[in-house]
């Protein structure tokens, strides 16, 4: 991109409903986890392609907690929105709202994070992307809080590798007692 390109928030903003159909029940009558994370993922390619005007993919999902559960029978509504962009890397922030629309009871079920690169259709090598046109303070709050997202998951990614090298197992071992484990005998 030789030129700086801006779009909106707005520009690529979505919003998905679905019926969620028995056929997506779990073995409790509640809608699968897994479908809900299956559309969740559809609407994070959906707003990040039509950020990016290209080709995207999951580079990574922020922790997803189900906070009330989707009844079979809800109209599902998920928002998507573009929060932060890097160079080639983009947040989407995603909302999740399930509706018993006979009794009119609304409840959040989820909100998470997902981070997608766009990549070029041929080399599939990524490549930079639109930067963000910032249009209120909201979106200013949701542009640094994705920043803060971004620095904290690479933190936590070296810490973890650091553990990962540093871990003496022998150590570690004797970390297990009292926990719901069985260790080999010998």
């Amino acid at each position: 991109m030789s030129e700086a390109v801006f779009r909106t928030v707005k520009s690529s903003q979505v919003i998905l409903k679905e019926l969620m159909v028995p056929s997506y029940a779990n073995f409790g009558g509640k809608v699968h986890g897994g479908i809900i994370l299956s559309l969740m993922d559809k609407i994070a390619y959906t707003c990040a392609a039509t950020h990016a005007k290209g080709y995207c993919v999951t580079a990574s999902v922020d922790s997803v907690d189900f906070v009330n559960p989707v009844e079979v029978g809800d109209l599902l509504t998920l928002y998507a929105s573009v929060n932060y962009v890097g160079k080639s890397s983009m947040e989407v922030g995603i909302k999740v709202v399930s509706e018993d629309f006979k009794q009119g009871i609304v409840k959040h079920t989820n909100t998470s994070y997902f981070t997608m690169v766009a990549l070029d259709e041929q080399t599939r090598k990524p490549c930079q992307v639109a930067g963000l046109q910032l249009e209120d303070e909201e979106e200013i709050r949701r542009f640094v809080m994705g920043k803060l997202r971004k620095q904290l998951r690479r933190t936590h990614q070296q810490e973890i590798t650091d553990i990962r090298k540093s871990l003496e197992l022998g150590q570690a071992i004797s970390q297990l007692e009292g926990e719901n484990c069985l260790l080999p005998k010998g």
